[in-house]
C-alpha cells in the first residue's frame, strides 16, 4: 500500500501548532518527535549545518522501506508503484516551486547533472555567463566544458565587499552571451542576489537563456519559477528539502517544452514508449518534460525525498522563513555581544548565519570538536539554524565561538 502524501503523523504534528508563528515550544512539542531517531543519535551536539545536509525525519527511513517493500513484493511489477512515487515527488516539487506543469520538473540525480543537460541542448559552442561564487557542481562543469573548447565562460566576480552586483551581470550579458548560469543565493556568503528579474530581462533582451541555482533558495523563498521567467532552474533535496543527496531536479519552462527543445542527456525512459523496446534511427521521444528523462532512474530517491517535501509543503514556506530569521537575528545578536560581526536574518541572506574571517576553516574545525557542527567556505563560516534549534543551542554556539576565536 502506498502512503503517498497521506501521512496522519506529520500532519497531526503540523495541525497541532495551529495557523500561527512558528515557536520554540510549539516545535519542541510536537515537531522535533518527529525527529526522534535523529536526535537519539546526536544527543549532545549542537547542529548548526543544515544549510549542507537537512535533517532527516523518521518516516524518511519508513518511506524508503516502502519503495523496497515494493521490490520484494512484486519484482518487475514495483515499476507501477515506482514511477507513481515519481510522478508524485515531481508534483511536490512543482508546488514548491509554483511550477506551471508537473512534468517542467525533471528528476536529476544532481544540479550539475541538470546544467549538462541545459549545455547538451546546444549544437555550437555555448557563451556563457557566470559568476564565480557559483557552487562546484556547476562550476567544475563549466570549467572542464571551457577546457574542452565546448563553452566560452565569462566570469563575472564579486566586488571588494564579496557582494555579486547585479549591474556587473547585466554588463557582461550585454557583451553576448548564450546562456546566463547564476545563483538564487550564493554558497558561501548566503547572498542573495538582488535583481533577478532583471538579470532574466536582460538575457532575454539579447537572446541569451537564463538557467538559475536555487539549491540554497527552494524552502527558504517563495521560489516562483513561473513568474521569475527563468528559463530552467537546477536544485536538489540535500539541504532544506531535508531528502539526502541524489534527489535533485531540473526545471524547464513550459515555452522549452512546447518547442520540444531537445538535449543530447536522455535515454530510454525519455521515448514516448519506454516499455515497447523499439529501436527507431530516430526514436520516438515523449511529449513534455518527459523528454528530458534519462535511463533506469534511481527509484528509491523518490522515497527518500517524499517527508522532507511533505513537512514543508504543511508547515509552509512563509512560516519556516520568519521562524529562520528569527532565529539568524537572534544569533548575530549573541554574537554582536562577544565583539564577533555576523551577516544574516535579512532579506538579502539565505537561510545561514555567516562570519567572515580568514580563520573560518581553523574555527570550524575547534567548533567541532566541542560537538558544535558548522563548516566555513573559503573566509565564510557558515552556520544555519532550523526547526529543530534551541535558544540554548544558539547561545552556546556563539559562547563556543567567542571561546575559538
Amino acid at each position: 500500500m502506498t502512503r503517498g502524501d497521506a501521512d496522519p503523523t506529520l500532519a497531526r504534528a503540523v495541525a497541532a501548532l495551529g495557523a500561527g508563528a512558528l515557536d520554540e515550544t510549539g516545535l519542541q512539542r510536537h515537531i522535533a518527535p518527529l525527529f526522534s531517531r535523529h536526535r537519539a543519535q546526536t544527543a549532545g551536539t549542537v547542529y548548526l549545518a543544515n544549510h549542507s545536509l537537512g535533517r532527516p525525519l523518521d518516516a524518511t527511513a519508513q518511506d524508503m522501506l516502502e519503495g523496497l517493500d515494493a521490490w520484494y513484493a512484486a519484482m518487475g511489477g514495483a515499476w507501477d508503484a515506482w514511477q507513481a512515487a515519481q510522478h508524485a515527488h515531481r508534483e511536490r516539487l512543482a508546488q514548491l516551486m509554483h511550477a506551471p506543469r508537473v512534468d517542467c520538473v525533471v528528476p536529476k540525480t544532481s544540479a550539475g547533472q541538470g546544467l549538462r543537460a541545459v549545455l547538451n541542448t546546444f549544437d555550437d559552442p555555448v557563451r556563457v555567463v557566470a559568476t564565480t561564487g557559483e557552487f562546484d557542481s556547476l562550476d567544475v562543469i563549466l570549467r572542464e566544458y571551457a577546457r574542452r573548447g565546448r563553452v566560452r565562460v565569462d566570469w563575472v566576480a564579486a566586488r571588494g565587499d564579496g557582494r555579486f552586483a547585479t549591474e556587473d551581470l547585466v554588463a557582461a550579458i550585454g557583451r553576448g552571451c548564450d546562456l546566463v548560469v547564476v545563483s538564487d543565493v550564493l554558497f558561501a556568503s548566503g547572498q542573495r542576489l538582488d535583481g533577478v528579474p532583471a538579470i532574466v530581462a536582460a538575457a532575454h533582451a539579447t537572446g541569451a537563456l537564463l538557467l538559475l541555482d536555487v539549491y540554497h533558495s527552494l524552502g527558504v523563498f517563495d521560489v516562483d519559477v513561473g513568474s521569475i521567467g527563468v528559463d530552467y532552474a537546477v536544485g536538489g533535496s540535500y539541504k532544506y528539502l531535508r531528502g539526502g543527496p541524489g534527489a535533485g531536479f531540473l526545471y524547464v519552462a513550459p515555452a522549452h517544452l512546447a518547442a520540444q527543445v531537445t538535449t543530447l542527456d536522455i535515454g530510454w525512459f525519455a521515448k514516448a514508449a519506454p516499455m515497447a523496446f523499439d529501436s527507431p534511427d530516430s526514436p520516438r521521444l515523449a511529449d513534455g518534460g518527459d523528454r528530458w528523462l534519462e535511463s533506469t532512474p534511481p527509484v528509491l530517491t523518490y522515497y527518500q525525498a517524499r517527508a522532507g517535501q511533505q513537512l514543508l509543503l504543511a508547515l509552509g514556506v512563509t512560516r519556516v522563513r520568519a521562524h529562520s530569521r528569527e532565529l539568524q537575528r537572534r544569533l548575530v545578536a549573541l554574537l554582536a555581544t562577544h565583539g564577533i560581526g555576523a551577516a544574516g536574518g535579512g532579506d538579502d541572506r539565505g537561510a545561514f548565519v555567516v562570519v567572515r574571517d580568514a580563520r573560518a576553516a581553523q574555527w570550524a574545525k575547534a567548533l567541532a570538536a566541542r560537538r558544535i557542527a558548522v563548516d566555513a567556505r573559503g573566509a565564510y563560516l557558515r552556520l544555519c539554524p532550523d526547526l529543530l534549534t534551541t535558544d540554548a543551542e544558539l547561545v552556546a554556539a556563539a559562547d563556543a565561538l567567542a571561546e575559538v576565536g
